[in-house]
């Protein structure tokens, strides 16, 4: 998965150093109750739709570009669901990174979900007892997500 040209530019002064960087993920459901998941290129892993913010870019918008740029699902959000940290993590070219994660859950609007980039491998709606091995973060984004009310969930 390429970087941003933004993050390629900061490496070029950091080194490999550690980066603080602003992320978005989306639950995203379509009217059927099936869940929008991405098998990554880099690791082969089905995940939620995620992505990093460009500077100055607001979170919500930012994740709905992500998600289209991706899977060509248009779809919009409908609240934030968790905010936290992920990492640090460490890429297998020595880059350190922590993720601000901002959770939303969104709906989908239009568009048949396919590969849309060169970040997936496979794209597809999953229902929640299909789902593929997922990562514990991605499993508890969707218990989240399916929780009633519109409380925000603060990572420790």
């Amino acid at each position: 998965m390429p970087a941003p040209e933004f993050v390629l530019k900061l490496r070029e002064k950091i080194g490999h150093d550690p980066l603080w960087v602003p992320a978005v993920r989306g639950v995203v459901f379509n009217d059927d109750g099936h869940i929008l998941l991405g098998q990554r290129s880099d690791n082969g892993r089905w995940t939620l739709i995620t992505g990093m913010l460009e500077p100055g870019e607001h979170p919500a918008p930012g994740l709905l570009r992500e998600i289209f740029e991706e899977t060509a699902v248009v779809a919009e959000t409908e609240r934030m669901v968790s905010v936290g940290v992920v990492g640090p993590v460490t890429f297998p070219n020595g880059d350190v990174c922590d993720f601000l994660d901002i959770v939303f859950r969104c709906r989908h609007v239009s568009g048949e979900a396919r590969v849309n980039d060169d970040e997936s491998v496979a794209v597809g709606w999953f229902a929640l007892d299909g789902l593929p091995d997922l990562q514990p973060g991605d499993r508890e984004c969707i218990r989240r997500a399916l929780l009633p009310g519109d409380s925000v969930h603060y990572e420790p």
